[in-house]
């Protein structure tokens, strides 16, 4: 049972309660999609978010490359158009928009979108789909490029969403879709990236056959290390006949050897997070009868699936901090730990630092090498505890 992941308690709310769902995976017998239960409206969930894409430096820099690089592979100039679904605060789109290439965000995030208006970002405050794909193909606004990141797995409905997709896109426009990539959720005991937000997780396997089922062609493929692993995927209409590149069957073929198309695999998943809690949770309580003191790092909705399942609340972790004001002043659902400024850190000077979005531990240590001069060291939970 678990609160939803990003709906955070306003301090004079705490003595209100909360509403805990199932927090349950299941794997489809068929088509292996891996899906949860839906108990609360997309309006609900995303109306209004307090996720801002901008507060993670790697992530802007991963996002600059990209566009760098699609703007000399496809050859994007002032007279193309790139659309972005679910486009947050701008955060990809300003690199397009600098270089004088037109774009169009897709954010239903009405605060969220306002913040991207702000940086000169036009942007519709709209949940994507098909309906609305027809009405932007009538008024003339079909995609060189549409990009999907980290949001297909956000869509209750996905095949309203992938058709959605093709419709979008001129008849030689392309598709890039950055999805967390299931293997190495299980490979790797990712067990936090599961939340009431995402309702679908993708094998490549699986994510190949929903865009063609709607016209969508896949040609290339690449691995990221984003989230901790992640999948870019490169599609078109199927009538553009582009012809696929050899990383496509590659990457089929290594989800088979894992066993990503038999249950085995998927049943086996369960037992590794409940090993994974009990070492977690080892490790705090040892350090808490030893007299020593810890924070947390960050405030990701992953973090709150880790503290919730783990049964973490202030006895165990006093505080943590992030980076966004946003998130700042809050409590996490919850647990109620507090959420303060990352120079909180510094004032108390705690001996170990929990990093919950442990996908950006490298930069995190870097920001907070300050820690090292009391002695402080941090502590990463996923794939398998370490302390660093």
């Amino acid at each position: 049972m678990s609160p939803l992941s990003n709906s955070f308690v306003k301090p004079e709310d705490a003595h209100r309660g909360e509403t805990f769902y199932p927090l349950h995976a299941y794997v489809c017998e068929r088509c292996f999609l891996v899906q949860l239960e839906q108990f609360e409206p997309p309006e609900h969930l995303f109306g209004d978010y307090l996720y801002f894409s901008s507060y993670s430096d790697l992530w802007l820099e991963h996002c600059r490359r990209y566009a760098q690089t699609m703007r000399a592979q496809i050859g994007l100039g002032p007279d193309s158009l790139v659309i972005e679904i679910a486009s947050n605060d701008g955060y990809l789109l300003q690199f397009f928009k600098e270089a004088g290439v037109p774009v169009l965000g897709i954010e239903p995030a009405s605060n969220v979108a306002a913040v991207a208006e702000r940086k000169g970002i036009p942007t519709l405050t709209e949940f994507f789909g098909a309906g609305l794909a027809a009405r932007l193909a009538q008024q003339g606004k079909r995609a060189d490029l549409a990009v999907a990141n980290n949001v297909m797995a956000h869509v209750p409905d996905l095949n309203d969403f992938a058709a959605g997709l093709c419709q979008v896109l001129k008849p030689r426009g392309m598709l890039t879709v950055e999805v967390p990539h299931l293997l190495r959720l299980i490979e790797e005991h990712q067990f936090d990236t599961i939340y009431h937000e995402h309702f679908s997780y993708f094998s490549f396997t699986t994510a190949r056959r929903v865009l063609a089922h709607h016209g969508l062609a896949v040609h290339d493929i690449e691995q990221l290390p984003t989230h901790g692993g992640s999948l870019r995927i490169h599609a078109s209409r199927a009538d553009a006949q582009r012809a696929a590149t050899p990383a496509v069957e590659a990457l089929l073929d290594e989800e088979r050897r894992a066993g990503l198309d038999r249950h085995e695999i998927y049943a086996s998943f369960s037992e590794k997070a409940k090993r994974s809690k009990r070492t977690l949770l080892e490790f705090m309580i040892a350090a808490k009868n030893a007299g020593k003191h810890i924070a947390g790092y960050g405030a990701p909705a992953k973090g709150n699936t880790l503290l919730n399942y783990c049964g973490i609340r202030t006895d165990l972790l006093e505080y943590t901090v992030d980076r966004s004001p946003h998130k700042q002043g809050l409590l996490l659902p919850g647990t109620r730990i507090p959420v303060f400024a990352p120079a909180k850190i510094m004032e108390t000077r705690p001996d170990y630092v929990l990093i919950l979005p442990w996908n950006l531990k490298d930069e995190i240590c870097e920001q907070m090498a300050g820690i090292r001069d009391w002695g402080g060291r941090f502590v990463v939970p996923i794939p398998e505890i370490a302390v660093i």
